[in-house]
């Protein structure tokens, strides 16, 4: 239960099955997956508690991996841009470890309950927390992918949508071992990283969780789950 589930994911399983479990994902219900990535979590879940599911990202390799991987399982996947998301109304739609990467998250938000049946639930993952300060985002690698976002204002987007937060959980110490965890192992392998990616790219990689779990020791950030619910 405390396998890691998919290289583009931080949670464990046993956190992905228990958010599932209470978004009521089960037989039946049709799950949308944005940014799914290899699909790790939703090939997981499709397995464990069976749903009907499509899960949609922008990287033509992952879907290709995700495809792959998929085996005979009744998964369905598409290459797209997020957002707009796809055609189709879903009891569920998820969006796992990438809220970080969006800065409009009205824009965002309004597209999902959209896209939610009546009673749909929205599950998802938020770093929580201020905006980069200048100094931040000069530190942070890649920081134009990394839009903190206070859980008042995220609440705020929710409710301008119609959804409403019905549960959250905060799982900043689990994230942070997590993070630990890979910032060790990159720096453990770090010779055999550099030699696939360049030494500049393994540097990003390791400076980027450093400053992550610095900010999570200090209260900078917190990574929360949550559902919301279309009214």
């Amino acid at each position: 239960p405390g396998e890691f589930v998919g290289q583009e994911s931080f949670m464990t399983a046993g956190e992905i099955r228990a958010l599932a479990v209470q978004v009521g994902i089960g037989p039946g219900v049709t799950v949308l997956d944005l940014c799914c990535g290899i699909a790790g979590p939703g090939r997981f879940l499709t397995r464990e508690l069976g749903c009907v599911y499509l899960g949609v990202d922008a990287s033509a390799s992952a879907v290709a991996v995700a495809c792959e991987c998929t085996g005979d399982l009744p998964c369905r996947f598409a290459k797209a841009h997020v957002p707009p998301l796809p055609a189709g109304s879903f009891d569920v739609v998820l969006l796992l470890e990438t809220m970080l990467a969006f800065e409009d998250k009205d824009a965002l938000v309004r597209e999902i309950a959209a896209a939610l049946r009546p009673g749909g639930r929205f599950a998802f993952t938020l770093e929580e927390g201020p905006p980069l300060t200048t100094a931040e985002r000069a530190a942070m690698p890649d920081a134009d992918t990394v839009w903190l976002t206070p859980l008042d204002e995220m609440a705020t987007s929710l409710e301008r949508a119609g959804l409403v937060v019905t549960w959250q959980e905060d799982h900043s110490r689990a994230h942070r071992a997590m993070a630990q965890a890979l910032a060790d192992a990159f720096a453990a392998d770090a010779e055999d990283i550099a030699a696939q990616i360049g030494r500049r790219a393994l540097d990003e990689l390791l400076a980027a969780h450093r400053l992550w779990i610095e900010w999570l020791d200090e209260g900078r950030v917190r990574k929360l789950a949550l559902v919301a619910e279309r009214a």
